[in-house]
């Protein structure tokens, strides 16, 4: 379900990725969009409209989606390679890790429509394991925007990074969290909330979640930290050992399967460094059913609520 334009104070992020991408290639003429019919989803209208000769549409061809990508930057090009994240990342998989990560190609790969912002079209359009299968690969940073704040500040860095990165955006509406005139830096958490008890960690559309549990807590006496971790990889170490070694407990959450994303890259920087009680919340390692975003983060656990009480279960094991 997209929220965005059911409630005025939530906004869709792929909105604020059109914006700053027309208004970088406003300035930069080797800013080039390459999407796979996915036009109206990736928000490209506009683009198209003012830089028609600066759009590509490959069809519903994923793999020569990336690698048109990667012959456009090795042709001394900026390519932004927009896509369904779970078609993307799983149909093009060989090519993200071939032609752009194994040759640090200089591409810009955005996943459209991440987690499971399709919804009711269910477990085929879900993309639950796009931090697993590129987080993996070498080169390639993974970001995850919380707000269209941030998303349009990773834009900017993406724009100027000279290398491969992978983007990852939802479609569900998120309220602002961040300031205005928020600057990006890869591998770097944001504490929007500090707290000596317990740590709540997430990205994308589970951070503003995270606060609001954070919120629950304080009302109980539980002072909670709160990290916005958008860069998965490079992840930030030190914020993640900082926290275990301050707070003692760390909760995850993630659009994501617990399965090889944000909570088993943060658990392999606590094991490594400084063991403490963790709890990871995410899709339990199934293939999530039909829904909107909304209701199945709720149902597996995710809702403020639930986080609220996850925390406390975990402070019981400190």
């Amino acid at each position: 379900m997209d929220t965005s334009n059911s409630n005025p104070n939530l906004y869709d992020c792929r909105d604020a990725f059109a914006a700053t991408l027309e208004a970088l290639a406003a300035d930069e003429q080797t800013i080039i969009a390459v999407c796979n019919d996915s036009v109206g989803s990736s928000k490209l209208g506009s683009f198209k409209s003012k830089f028609p000769e600066r759009l590509i549409n490959v069809g519903i061809a994923e793999q020569n989606m990336v690698g048109v990508g990667a012959g456009l930057a090795n042709g001394g090009q900026i390519p932004f390679v927009c896509g369904a994240a779970c078609f993307l990342t799983g149909r093009a998989l060989e090519q993200i890790k071939a032609d752009i990560s194994y040759s640090n190609a200089n591409v810009k790969l955005i996943g459209i429509s991440s987690g499971m912002a399709y919804g009711e079209l269910g477990p085929t359009h879900h993309s639950i394991e796009d931090f697993a299968w590129t987080r993996v690969l070498p080169n390639l940073p993974v970001i995850a925007p919380c707000d269209r704040i941030e998303t349009a500040a990773a834009v900017k860095w993406a724009a100027s990074y000279a290398g491969p990165c992978f983007l990852r955006l939802s479609r569900v509406g998120v309220p602002d969290l961040l300031p205005d005139g928020h600057k990006f830096e890869l591998g770097k958490a944001n504490v929007l909330r500090d707290g000596g008890d317990v740590t709540l960690i997430a990205n994308g559309t589970l951070t503003h979640r995270i606060l609001k549990a954070a919120e629950i807590l304080a009302a109980q006496g539980i002072d909670a930290r709160v990290l916005n971790m958008a860069t998965v990889r490079p992840i930030d170490e030190q914020a993640i050992i900082a926290a275990a070694r301050e707070t003692g407990a760390i909760v995850t959450a993630e659009e994501h399967s617990i399965y090889g994303g944000l909570g088993s890259a943060v658990a392999e920087v606590v094991v490594d460094h400084a063991p403490v009680p963790m709890k990871r919340l995410g899709v339990p390692g199934i293939f999530a059913p039909t829904g909107s975003a909304e209701f199945l983060l709720d149902e597996f656990g995710m809702a403020p609520d639930a986080i609220a009480q996850a925390a406390l279960a975990l402070l019981k094991r400190k």
